[in-house]
């Protein structure tokens, strides 16, 4: 309800806009029923926009990352709309009533994640969960993310499988909420019909295989279900497509990103007079070796000692202007030229390093999966995961990305990588004694 009545109000705001500033203004103004449906037009599109960025998923997005979500959608509404109006008046429409408003709606939507959250917390507290674990870091990994969202969990109790079966079938009888954590597949299984049978919610970490049946076709041929897995990567016909939206993307982002690459590339030389670019070898598809493009975000020699050596939190090797641009990601748009060339793509699983590749290879001999398809800016680990993301779990990102293709999933990716400029842990380095995550 509380979603409902704030559509209501941010609409109701564009429909008094609209009346009072254009409807009277344009060459052939509309009739009644004319006003209400560009009216309609917008509420739809305010509506796919929200629910898009998870505008309205009060509980599930942190204050800032539901603010965020917010003001976005209000300004890509508010933007398409405004062209829109333009078309519709056959002229440069007068912009400040399209300002004042996206200011009023901005503040409102503020008022509103605030006043819902606190209403969220009232109403629903925090779940108190039970973890069953099988042993290894996976569990104790789980828990030092699920902390930070001590709003929604409450980790009670942990178990392991060494308490033997009957004793975690007790455990999980007296909590509402379950996770699974790294079990051997059929004790996972056996768990899961238990939850399901006493009606206990139950969350589950997927292993690869789980991924790779997600992306699975289902064939009803037979009175037997079948689950189809072509893997193959993409399809003749789906690379053909990918690579046309690739160029036509690519072309609009540099007209679109010169101002911001000219300026990057004149304070990046004024600072300590090095060079602008930083070029590395990465592996895309098939693992081929290609020279990446970034912007010099560090010293100039920062690995002179021939190792790889990733930023950590706070490294002294990142210049004033490369901690700028690494947080808004700009160090990232000579890439731009690495898709035009066809080296990589603008969404796919982030192109690593060759050391990175054989040392996770060693450890994880499913990561040559991630070779199926091109290396690209964006996807599912950048968007979802952080810089620290351990390689298993960036994985099963990408495979994610991998067995699920489509040219929607990638206009997607692509929106939701708007909404990452803005966040406020994607860009941070991982700390000293962990492994070294893939390179970014």
């Amino acid at each position: 309800m509380a979603t409902f009545v704030m559509w209501v109000l941010q609409v109701s705001i564009w429909s008094w806009v609209w009346m009072t500033h254009y409807a009277d203004n344009i060459m052939r103004p509309f009739g009644y029923k004319g006003n209400w449906l560009v009216v309609a037009v917008y509420g739809l599109l305010f509506l796919l926009f929200t629910r898009f960025y998870g505008g309205y998923q009060v509980g599930y997005y942190r204050k800032w990352d539901l603010a965020v979500s917010n003001l976005l959608s209000l300004f890509l509404t508010n933007s398409v709309t405004y062209f829109q109006t333009c078309l519709v008046g056959r002229a440069i429409m007068d912009f400040k009533p399209f300002v004042g408003m996206t200011l009023a709606q901005a503040v409102l939507a503020l008022l509103w994640v605030q006043t819902a959250g606190v209403l969220f917390r009232h109403l629903f507290p925090p779940f108190k969960i039970l973890i069953v674990h099988g042993g290894g870091k996976t569990a104790a990994n789980l828990m030092d993310k699920m902390i930070f969202r001590e709003d929604r969990y409450c980790i009670e109790e942990t178990v392991g499988l060494e308490i033997g079966f009957e004793m975690v079938c007790s455990k999980i009888l007296a909590y509402k909420v379950v996770i699974l954590c790294d079990l051997p597949a059929k004790m996972r299984n056996t768990l899961l019909k238990y939850c399901f049978r006493h009606s206990i919610r139950t969350y589950t970490t997927p292993k690869l295989s789980d991924i790779l049946i997600r992306g699975a076709v289902d064939l009803d041929l037979f009175d037997t279900p079948l689950l189809l897995n072509r893997n193959q990567g993409l399809t003749v016909s789906q690379r053909v497509v990918k690579r046309a939206l690739d160029l036509s993307l690519t072309i609009f982002g540099l007209i679109a990103a010169a101002p911001f690459m000219i300026m990057t590339a004149l304070a990046i030389k004024a600072s300590d007079g090095g060079p602008v670019l930083f070029l590395q070898d990465r592996c895309t598809i098939n693992n081929r070796i290609f020279r990446i493009y970034k912007f010099r975000s560090m010293i100039v020699d920062a690995e002179k000692d021939g190792l790889p050596n990733p930023a950590i939190d706070n490294d002294h090797r990142i210049t004033p202007v490369g901690r700028v641009i690494r947080k808004f990601r700009l160090d990232e748009l000579p890439q731009l030229f690495n898709v035009l060339k066809g080296d990589m793509s603008i969404v796919g699983p982030r192109p690593e390093r060759l050391e990175h590749v054989l040392k996770y290879t060693e450890e994880i001999t499913e990561f040559d999966f991630r070779s199926k398809v091109k290396g690209g800016i964006t996807g599912y680990a950048q968007i979802i995961g952080r810089y620290n993301t351990t390689a298993y779990d960036k994985l099963k990102m990408d495979l994610m990305y991998i067995t699920n293709y489509s040219v929607l999933e990638d206009l997607k990716l692509i929106l939701m990588t708007l909404k990452i400029l803005f966040s406020r842990e994607s860009t941070a380095g991982f700390s000293k004694g962990k492994n070294d995550p893939p390179s970014r």
